[in-house]
């Protein structure tokens, strides 16, 4: 994997990914991109990883989106990947939640890349934004869509066309984000989160992330269907049986993944 984003087994069941390009304020250049796509399946394939945290190697940014130096350069495609789309990330296909750890600015395609995540953590210094209309742009990699379903509409249309940010206060309070902390307390945080999950039936986890993706698009009948699927699958797991047995056994669960 290239240096572009750090991969790191932080503890068991929590994998970190960092992305380090902290000269360039992390924007996405081919390199990044390709290296990010390589760890989403890196950690899609370990069956020891539950739960993967998402930041960054620069205090001051998240990511700042796409490198123009790239685009200028006429390597613009190459941004996105066949299976990640933009920064080989916004459109992945991803059964392990992931939860984005940001301090700093996370605008632009940096914004899209943290609302691609299931969850947030935010220093109290980030802000959040998509100022593609200032610049006659589109943020077209999920950012406008995503968030029109994650806040209030009129909230979103309002962000989507002033191209304005918003502090990390408020995207708590329009439940973009999951947590505000000072900024010394943000790994922590993140960390802490992840552990809370990383504690849990890994397949079960996995099951419970990919339906709630999925609420928004299905209607009450087809969510019914696939919940069934989803505890049909679970049903004739070991983890199945060995939750309720750790209860009534009063002991700690010993997850198998199977």
């Amino acid at each position: 994997m290239a240096d572009e984003v750090l991969y790191e087994i932080l503890e068991a069941g929590i994998a970190l990914v960092t992305l380090n390009r902290p000269e360039k304020m992390n924007a996405v250049n081919p390199a990044l991109a390709e290296a990010l796509d390589a760890a989403v399946k890196r950690s899609e394939a370990d069956p020891e990883v539950t739960v993967v945290i998402l930041t960054s190697s620069n205090d001051r940014v998240f990511c700042a989106g796409a490198d123009l130096d790239a685009v200028t350069r006429g390597e613009g495609p190459r941004l996105s990947t066949p299976d990640g789309g933009f920064a080989g990330f916004v459109y992945a296909k991803r059964e392990k939640p992931w939860i984005a750890a940001v301090r700093g600015s996370a605008v632009a395609g940096g914004m899209e890349i943290s609302i691609a995540c299931d969850m947030t953590v935010a220093a109290e210094d980030a802000k959040f934004g998509l100022p593609e209309p200032k610049r006659g742009l589109l943020a077209g990699a999920g950012g406008v869509t995503r968030l029109s379903r994650t806040i209030p509409r009129r909230i979103a249309v309002e962000m989507v066309a002033t191209g304005d940010s918003i502090d990390a206060r408020r995207a708590y309070e329009l439940g973009l984000i999951n947590r505000v902390v000072p900024v010394d307390q943000l790994m922590p945080e993140a960390l802490a989160l992840a552990r809370r999950i990383a504690a849990n039936a890994p397949l079960a986890v996995r099951w419970a992330v990919k339906l709630a993706r999925e609420a928004d698009l299905l209607d009450d009948e087809s969510a019914r269907t696939r919940t069934e699927e989803a505890m049909a699958v679970l049903r004739i797991t070991e983890d199945w049986k060995e939750g309720p047995r750790a209860f009534v056994e009063k002991r700690a669960p010993v997850w198998q993944g199977r």
